[in-house]
């Protein structure tokens, strides 16, 4: 019903806005460019997506992806942070429509589960870390601590405060989303107690009206393309992660199958026109839209009605907005980077593989160590890669005997290709010369170049020693790809003789 996509859209728009500003605050920019995100964003999708009732919008992910790049934008000359960051965005559309296309939503099957949850929580820390300044309690980097001694108290406890609204009160009502009564609460409290800690104001501009049309004020040249290429490449497959993973999540409550490739140009679209209109880069985001799911929304009406209601409200609020304590949207993150951490992989780290608990690891660290979930992901995938190929390696089984003194046979079991080769070698005996050596391959498959080379040099070693050598039950296939080669009249040339197992 219309209805119930317009009220589940308006609850999101609520659960929105803190997200929005925050996350404006860990890319380092105005509230009103996370908002304008947000909103461009929410009616974009909700016309070019490829899943409907999904939310997107600027994300932790996403945002502290950024961070590196508005620094480097204000070095090179102040003001023009946001506009790099603009840029990128553009970039990042531009990508994302380009991995539509080629189908990259069917590679990133192959991105393993403890890849995925070392990216989460890997996140999760980031997210957390990120808060600290707002505490004052950064140790390692002291000169960024936004607080005065006598703010930090009233601020913590503002903090506390709103963590405990937020966790307590849906014991007792769940019709408004409990971090948004927090926020009204602690905010009231602020104001009503003339609290000196930092507010939403402390921030930046929040908007006056809707946004404006333009180009990104750079250079357009090799060395802007340069500056904005590794971050948007980061965001652009960071945030199509995080895209992928809420939409299965969602196709898994809804019982219905979309296609992640149309939603990719989708996003790609929608940063696109976020970028020309001011707004930051952004993804799907897994809470709003299972509680868009879960207040009844179904079509791309609740998504459009988010957008469109979170600013309505923030144009009609705007004082109020701007009087939020920071404190109490340092909660709001704590309790995002709780939900966003996969607290199963962590308490079953000791009944899971060990290969598996390591890769999570890694992408963990690396993601943590240098701020960057693009190359922590990265290190997870390489890891997992190894470690994958260590055990596929061993599925080459060779067994020798003697059928008399003067003939050998090798019976030869499971997949030869690159990383088994070494196993395969290892099964014979190249410095013995009996007469004849039969190699019968019968339950062994042949797959690629590296496996015929590898065949051929077995045959070669032994044939230099004087055997003569007979490969016997090679599959059709095997065959096909020997002939392709050009290796298998080699190494029938010199004494080798290839034979199918159908022959």
């Amino acid at each position: 019903m219309p209805s119930r996509d317009v009220l589940s859209g308006l609850v999101v728009a609520f659960a929105m806005i803190p997200e929005a500003i925050a996350f404006s605050g860990i890319a380092g920019v105005d509230p009103r460019v996370g908002l304008f995100g947000a909103f461009v964003l929410s009616v974009s999708l909700s016309i070019f997506g490829g899943r409907s009732a999904m939310i997107t919008s600027v994300t932790g992910s996403t945002a502290l992806l950024m961070t590196g790049i508005v620094q480097q934008g204000e070095s090179i000359s102040p003001g023009l942070g946001l506009q790099y960051l603009l840029a990128a965005g553009l970039l990042t559309g531009v990508l994302q429509i380009l991995w539509g296309y080629l189908r990259l939503a069917y590679q990133m099957r192959f991105v393993p589960q403890s890849v995925m949850d070392g990216f989460v929580n890997g996140l999760a820390i980031l997210i957390l870390t990120a808060q600290l300044p707002h505490l004052g309690m950064d140790i390692f980097h002291p000169e960024k601590n936004l607080l005065s001694l006598s703010q930090m108290p009233i601020v913590w406890l503002l903090t506390i405060i709103t963590l405990l609204i937020i966790y307590l009160l849906p014991r007792i009502t769940t019709i408004l989303p409990s971090a948004l009564i927090a926020i009204f609460i602690c905010t009231g409290l602020s104001i009503g107690l003339n609290l000196d800690v930092p507010t939403v104001a402390n921030l930046g501009i929040l908007p006056e009206g809707l946004p404006s049309f333009g180009i990104p004020k750079v250079p357009y040249n090799l060395d802007t393309l340069g500056i904005i290429l590794p971050t948007a490449l980061a965001i652009s497959l960071v945030g199509l992660m995080e895209t992928f993973l809420t939409q299965d999540i969602l196709d898994d409550l809804t019982d219905k199958t979309t296609n992640k490739n149309i939603e990719a140009r989708g996003q790609g679209v929608g940063n696109i026109i976020s970028s020309l209109f001011g707004g930051m880069a952004g993804c799907a985001l897994v809470g709003q839209s299972v509680m868009n799911v879960g207040y009844g929304g179904r079509s791309r009406l609740s998504t459009f009605s988010s957008g469109v209601c979170l600013f309505v409200m923030i144009l009609l609020a705007k004082e109020w907005v701007n009087q939020i304590p920071m404190a109490t949207l340092v909660g709001v993150m704590i309790m995002i980077a709780v939900n966003t951490a996969n607290w199963t992989s962590i308490r079953n780290i000791r009944l899971i593989p060990r290969s598996d608990s390591s890769v999570m690891i890694l992408t963990v660290v690396i993601t943590v160590i240098t701020h960057n979930l693009a190359l922590g992901l990265l290190s997870g995938v390489v890891l997992a890669a190894i470690l994958f190929s260590r055990k596929v390696a061993k599925v080459i089984k060779v067994e020798s005997f003697l059928n008399n003194q003067n003939h050998r046979i090798y019976k030869v079991s499971g997949q030869l290709f690159f990383v088994s080769t070494v196993y395969f070698k290892q099964g014979f005996e190249l410095h013995e010369h009996p007469d004849l050596v039969t190699i019968d391959m019968k339950n062994a498959h042949v797959w690629d170049q590296s496996g015929v080379a590898c065949l051929d040099q077995v045959i070669r070693r032994l044939k230099l020693g004087g055997s003569k050598v007979e490969v016997l039950n090679l599959n059709q296939e095997s065959l096909d790809l020997f002939a392709r080669i050009g290796v298998a009249e080699e190494a029938g040339g010199r004494g080798g003789d290839l034979k199918s197992a159908h022959a």
